[in-house]
């Protein structure tokens, strides 16, 4: 069994403004077996980090590896087998930027999910959600208002990140068929969105009655349902609905905020993507009329994390980028930081998400039993987050379950 000894590592986990003093990290295997101020191995390769932070492998919670492209209607179409390269290189530089879980928020199957474990490339962990459920005319609905064509109920492309399901009975048996596929937990389209054309912002996805049954669905598997929200009344009536992880939230209001945190709910902030969207979509084939969507919600995003924080909603962290624009990925600490503490933007890519993840005490902490899923950091990002973006220029070590697929300490 390989083991290392991490020795003089000041660790960074979200949990405090400081870093830790000085501490020991034993790793054997793929676990980390002991956290103390000394530890004695006589087998375990020793390693140096004075100078350096240890943090945990960091979460993004809200990603689309199969979106290889911005237009996701043009994305739907394409062959398996590109989806699934164009795949396997945006999971491969997730992880190269120290990111070594990522949640699925639509288009990821069990299929690719068996690919990354079996696959000699390594990969984040990878938490699916199968593939989102949709009305018609809904989010991940891309025909057009003149295009009547059929949507398939069974058969769905690896680069759709959708499906269409219509009335109580295809909810509940969309939800079924995700769940028995393998799916981690339920995601439904309960809002207008971008990338789609024919739902403006405002639009509410579902009837509540659909909403329930999926949660019921969801709950009946052990597990929840996250849904993709813009406006405050979407947000309120998925809450009272039972939904349990609320997706982007850029126009929720203070009194909605309570009631989220009243009803044990975590919400997925993802700023990056409109900031980016607005900038660069256009060149990278996202539609006209979903470019004149993005500043309806972008504006509104800075403030919406100081709704949340004022409420006392956790925030999980999430970057919802496609095509081109995944190299943006960690430049969310940056935008989240100008409002929020730093520790708080650190925690979100840590100990928030992977209680999200229903992974606490695995991912996004460095405990005794958690899977040695770390990052060492050539500096202090409490006091500078921008070294954690970069692309892991200043991740000299990256590790994943007990293996380094980065290393280059001296």
């Amino acid at each position: 069994m390989t083991a290392y000894l991490f020795e003089n590592a000041r660790i960074v986990d979200g949990t405090s403004p400081e870093t830790t003093e000085p501490v020991s990290v034993l790793v054997e295997g793929d676990i980390i077996r002991e956290v103390a101020p000394s530890i004695r191995s006589d087998s375990a390769e020793r390693i140096d980090l004075a100078g350096k932070v240890l943090m945990p492998g960091l979460v993004d919670a809200h990603v689309h590896v199969i979106a290889g492209m911005a237009n996701l209607g043009q994305n739907a179409k394409l062959p398996d087998p590109i989806v699934t390269v164009r795949a396997f290189r945006i999971m491969g530089d997730m992880l190269m930027r120290g990111f070594t879980t990522v949640r699925d928020l639509g288009g990821a199957t069990s299929g690719l999910l068996a690919a990354t474990q079996e696959a000699r490339w390594p990969t984040p962990r990878l938490n699916i959600c199968g593939k989102a459920l949709s009305q018609s005319g809904g989010h991940t609905d891309y025909r057009g208002p003149y295009d009547d064509t059929p949507v398939p109920k069974t058969g769905h492309t690896l680069g759709n990140l959708g499906r269409i399901c219509d009335g109580v009975p295809e909810v509940r048996k969309a939800a079924r068929e995700e769940l028995k596929s393998g799916a981690h937990f339920i995601k439904v389209m309960a809002n207008g969105g971008i990338a789609s054309p024919t739902d403006p912002i405002h639009f509410l996805g579902f009837s509540r009655e659909e909403l329930i049954a999926a949660v019921e669905e969801a709950e009946n598997a052990g597990t929840y349902v996250a849904a993709h929200l813009y406006t405050d009344k979407a947000i309120r009536r998925a809450i009272e609905c039972g939904i349990h992880s609320l997706e982007h939230c850029n126009l929720i209001r203070p009194e909605t905020a309570k009631l989220a945190v009243e009803n044990g709910c975590i919400s997925v902030p993802t700023l990056v993507t409109y900031e980016k969207l607005g900038v660069e979509g256009p060149a990278l084939g996202l539609p006209p009329a979903s470019v004149a969507k993005v500043d309806s919600v972008r504006l509104a995003g800075m403030e919406s994390l100081s709704i949340m924080r004022d409420a006392g909603l956790p925030m999980a962290y999430g970057t919802d980028l496609l095509g081109e624009m995944h190299r943006h990925q960690s430049e969310e600490f940056v935008i989240r930081a100008r409002v929020l503490p730093t520790h708080e933007v650190i925690a979100s890519a840590t100990h928030v998400a992977a209680k999200l993840l229903r992974m606490e005490g695995k991912i996004g902490c460095i405990v005794p039993g958690s899977f040695a899923d770390m990052i060492v950091v050539d500096g202090d990002p409490l006091k500078d987050i921008a070294l954690l973006t970069r692309q892991g220029a200043h991740m000299p070590a990256i590790m994943r379950a007990g293996m380094f697929v980065k290393q280059e300490l001296r």
